[in-house]
């Protein structure tokens, strides 16, 4: 029988086995949360998906029917299209939500403070192509006397916001529980002794505060970062000292509360321990309430590391606007220039791993630039997505800041190695409709909130999903299909699936405001639960 079996040829390579690509959504069943390196791999996604949807131009009257002070700016440069402003007291200077993203507070040049219901000016972005919002449900209105360059809510106590001028060397804390023009309490920095004996006011350029205690933070134009303990007086406790006198722009809180970093108009990052450590040198007396910085860096010096942009670029010292802490990520602090460049300092080696440097304005003829406004990005909660304003062009830069070599604006990123197949992992330019001064991210859903610096008259309205744009404008960019509600109505992410919840956010005719404020924040965390516990039903039926 062997004479009719026909032999086999020899094989000239061994077969592998086909390797079956790994579902990644059971892992994401199994261990409950989203793998890191997947969330990153569908961000491109989420990038794609903002746009503009809504405009709310600055047009509050007081409660005698007179226009506030930021509406009459607009109104006279209203038809001053070419070049400068003729009033430069314009525009939004600083916006802020609270924890929960239920209120939004924004300050103007001309010395607005006003505090939105965020879903109230979302759903109204939504009923018509003109966006004129109702001024009867703003939370608060108040127009000050002064100049307002920063606002931040006291994460202590999220009834409260603190605001400050550079022209002024107060601290105003409101309670928008109460309904009065008068600040709670007012914080003063000490003044500074001419050569000539007269005191020189220290404008205040950035706050911060800690959710733990009663402390306060201010940064001021005069190299100094003041420490307040509201319970022993109005005057500060602690002064964090540089050996500058030159204004420091933004000061950041680590997670825990125990490092301060701040960025200088020289180009210069430094970071104060307030656990009490610094060089040996400082040492003089048991008594002082001067810190010197544990450590300082000057941030040119750093980026001529990077040899690629060092061979393309003259690289020199160049005004900080702004630096945050990424919330997913601790160790990534980005920064961003007066000329328009962001990036991200490791703080772990105090290394520029991340760079994105966009066209410089005169490049592109642009008359954008304005050297009296500082622009303020802000980070995503998830994804390390930094939100950033052009400084050439109207509209607003999504950075991938991913810390790893895969982002697209890692110092080491290759295209061909950092790409998967068929996906092009790039930054994104969101066109608006004013120049961006400063960006707000909701702290739950993503929604980005964009103050601009000139007066607002388009409405831009694309596939809406999610968001607004609130201007004096300030823009809001949505998200088309992230898990979230839009009146009442909520988007699962995963599927088409809409869960429509029965709960009443209309507020209680109760004669507090405090009162209404608490009720909301209970309404809206409910809400936020039965959310969560749809999409965990949801996963577990999938």
């Amino acid at each position: 029988m062997e004479k009719y079996l026909v032999p086999l040829e020899p094989l000239n390579e061994v077969s592998k086995p086909v390797r079956r690509q790994q579902w990644r959504r059971s892992l994401i069943e199994l261990n409950g949360r989203f793998d890191p390196k997947y969330r990153h791999s569908v961000s491109d996604l989420l990038i794609q998906s903002y746009s503009e949807v809504g405009a709310f131009p600055h047009l509050y009257h007081h409660l005698n029917g007179t226009p506030c002070l930021t509406h009459i700016n607009r109104v006279a440069n209203a038809g001053y299209i070419h070049g400068q402003a003729l009033i430069k007291k314009e525009g939004i200077s600083a916006l802020d939500f609270d924890n929960k993203g239920i209120y939004l507070v924004s300050v103007t040049k001309s010395g607005c403070l006003t505090v939105h219901d965020f879903e109230t000016l979302y759903c109204q972005s939504n009923q018509s192509s003109e966006c004129v919002e109702d001024e009867a449900k703003l939370v608060l209105h108040l127009t000050r006397q002064q100049q307002l360059d920063c606002v931040r809510w006291n994460l202590a106590n999220q009834d409260e916001v603190v605001c400050s001028s550079l022209r002024s060397n107060n601290l105003l804390v409101f309670d928008i529980g109460y309904i009065t023009s008068e600040p709670a309490q007012v914080l003063k920095i000490r003044p500074t002794l001419s050569l000539h004996n007269f005191n020189l006011d220290k404008g205040v350029s950035d706050i911060a505060s800690t959710a733990g205690d009663s402390r306060l933070f201010a940064s001021d134009t005069h190299g100094v970062v003041n420490v307040w303990d509201r319970r022993l007086g109005v005057f500060p406790c602690l002064e964090l000292t540089t050996n500058s006198r030159s204004t420091i722009n933004s000061i950041q809180l680590n997670l825990e509360n125990q490092i301060i970093y701040g960025a200088n108009k020289d180009g210069v990052i430094y970071m104060w321990d307030l656990r009490g450590g610094r060089p040996a040198s400082a040492f003089r007396s048991h008594k002082e309430i001067c810190h010197s910085p544990l450590t300082s860096l000057k941030l040119s010096s750093v980026i001529m590391k990077i040899g690629l942009l060092k061979a393309q670029s003259d690289i020199i010292a160049k005004e900080i606007h702004s630096i945050n802490i990424n919330p997913s990520c601790p160790h990534q602090l980005a920064f961003h220039l007066d000329d328009g460049w962001s990036g991200v300092l490791d703080t772990f080696n105090f290394d520029v791993t991340h760079i994105h440097c966009p066209p410089p304005a005169w490049l592109n003829e642009s008359n954008l630039a304005d050297s009296s406004c500082l622009r303020k990005p802000s980070w995503l909660p998830t994804n390390s997505i930094y939100a950033v304003g052009s400084s050439s062009d109207i509209g607003i830069y999504l950075l991938d800041f991913y810390p790893d070599h895969s982002s697209p604006s890692h110092v080491d990123f290759k295209e061909d190695e950092g790409n998967a197949p068929g996906v092009t992992k790039q930054n994104r330019f969101v066109p608006l409709s004013e120049p961006v001064t400063s960006c707000a991210v909701h702290p739950l859903n993503g929604s980005i909130i964009a103050g601009t610096k000139i007066i607002t008259k388009e409405v831009v309205k694309r596939q809406l999903q999610l968001g607004s744009h609130f201007q004096q404008t300030s823009s809001i960019l949505g998200k088309h299909s992230c898990g979230l509600y839009k009146e009442h109505k909520y988007f699962e992410p995963r599927t088409t699936m809409h869960c429509r919840v029965h709960l009443n956010c209309e507020e209680p005719s109760l004669p507090c405001p405090k009162s209404r404020i608490r009720i909301k924040r209970k309404l809206f965390h409910l809400r936020h639960l039965f959310e969560r516990c749809i999409e965990s039903e949801f996963s577990s039926q999938c």
